[in-house]
């Protein structure tokens, strides 16, 4: 085996998965406050993709200084739709929540098409061939800056639900919503900011692809939500630690199956793997062993 040309391999999937697990953490992060699974949160994703090619195309803004503001105001988007959406369906069944977050998501999509056409798009940076050398390694700088902003904005979370006042409410309301209420706290404020974080998640995630990827309104948010599902079941679903672990196995998965199989089943390689954990461990690898953040 090329030792060299299989660290390669690695090291992209552990940047790719990076962001994978991003848009997990997002995913999974509803879920442990909602109890719903957000079926909008590839559109999502795909939202932050479109805002970074609209201020490429009329500013030139580089995909990664479109975080500045596409961060914020994802946050805000996100928590203006439980307000006014999603809040109205919290305490109906479980299968209303999901259906309007699908709703959502065909809102979304359709709003792309007429916006911006059918034709997949994407960002062209002047640094998309550029590389870090490390010894016989070579990482892609496209890929080295998606995983540090990745990086950044997980640790962020991190410190807001451990080291703050909020923090602490998002997880007494995802522990006993009841309970938590009775201690005073509004948990229709936090499912907003909660929500409001996933989006502003997947967003990031969105902006951090566009130069890798291109970006369809139709097909790319289904994907992306499939992805998101199978990141925080391979890990353990509610679970944000087990989802960074999933995200990154899953991206992992993918790069060297197609760079040892056929790159043409890319996306496939993810989905066998999926499949032989429910059938091994359907409560996830890690669903019982990875503390929670």
């Amino acid at each position: 085996m090329d030792y060299v040309s299989f660290v390669q391999n690695l090291s992209n999937g552990v940047l790719i998965g990076a962001v994978y697990a991003l848009i997990g953490v997002g995913l999974t992060l509803v879920f442990g406050v909602m109890r719903t699974i957000n079926f909008a949160h590839g559109d999502f994703v795909v939202l932050g993709m479109y805002f970074a090619v609209l201020l490429n195309g009329l500013f030139g803004w580089d995909p990664y200084l479109t975080l500045v503001p596409a961060i914020p105001l994802g946050f805000i988007v996100g928590a203006l739709m439980q307000k006014l959406v999603l809040t109205r369906v919290i305490d109906a069944k479980p299968e209303t929540m999901m259906l309007a977050t699908l709703g959502i998501s065909l809102v979304i999509a359709n709003l792309l098409l007429l916006t911006f056409g059918g034709e997949p798009k994407s960002v062209n940076v002047a640094y998309a061939a550029s590389t870090l050398a490390l010894g016989n390694i070579r990482i892609s700088i496209v890929l080295l800056l998606a995983g540090l902003a990745t990086v950044a904005v997980i640790a962020s979370l991190y410190l807001l639900l451990n080291r703050t006042e909020i923090g602490r409410a998002i997880k007494a309301t995802a522990e006993n919503r009841l309970g938590a209420e009775l201690v005073g706290i509004n948990t229709k404020r936090m499912q907003a900011i909660v929500f409001g974080l996933g989006m502003a998640l997947a967003v990031t995630a969105g902006v951090a692809l566009i130069p890798l990827l291109f970006a369809s309104p139709v097909t790319t948010g289904a994907l992306f939500t499939l992805k998101a599902f199978v990141v925080t079941v391979l890990g353990g679903l509610g679970n944000i630690g087990a989802a960074i672990i999933g995200g990154l196995l899953l991206g992992v998965v993918e790069v060297l199956g197609a760079s040892y199989l056929d790159s043409a089943y890319r996306d496939a390689y993810g989905l066998v793997a999926f499949l032989v954990v429910l059938l091994v461990k359907p409560e996830g690898l890690f669903g019982k062993t990875v503390k929670r953040v």
